[in-house]
């Protein structure tokens, strides 16, 4: 039984899942919006709201969670366009930095796909829609 265990597996290793959700949150920093399966956008948002929790923070300690937990070269990128782009853009809001809109069934597999982005996020019309 799975009393009070939280999070989804996905279908993949411990090591595998972390990798997955350090890309995604590097594809949401970089284009601000991607589409995804539903489960992984679920479990993305838990994810990347904690990153930008530890950035309205602005400290040291904030940041060496963020890099902890985002892996590969475009760590320190990606901790600075959260720290000083997207966290002040959330800097009187108590969480739920991020939306879910669910789309359509994906063709070849039926997996239900979804939108997921930051809210209140100024997106510019050039910047194209990034899949997973």
């Amino acid at each position: 039984m799975r009393h009070l265990v939280k999070g989804r597996k996905l279908n993949r290793t411990s090591s595998h899942r972390s990798s997955l959700m350090s890309n995604l949150s590097i594809s949401l920093v970089k284009h601000k919006r991607i589409i995804t399966t539903e489960q992984k956008a679920k479990e993305l948002r838990r994810f990347i709201e904690r990153l930008i929790t530890y950035a309205k923070k602005d400290s040291l300690h904030g940041r060496r969670l963020i890099m902890s937990k985002i892996k590969g070269n475009l760590k320190k990128e990606v901790a600075n366009t959260i720290i000083h782009d997207i966290a002040p853009n959330y800097s009187d809001r108590n969480g739920g930095y991020t939306r879910i809109i669910k789309l359509a069934n994906r063709k070849n597999d039926n997996a239900s796909m979804s939108i997921i982005e930051f809210v209140d996020f100024k997106i510019d019309e050039s910047d194209k829609i990034q899949k997973e």
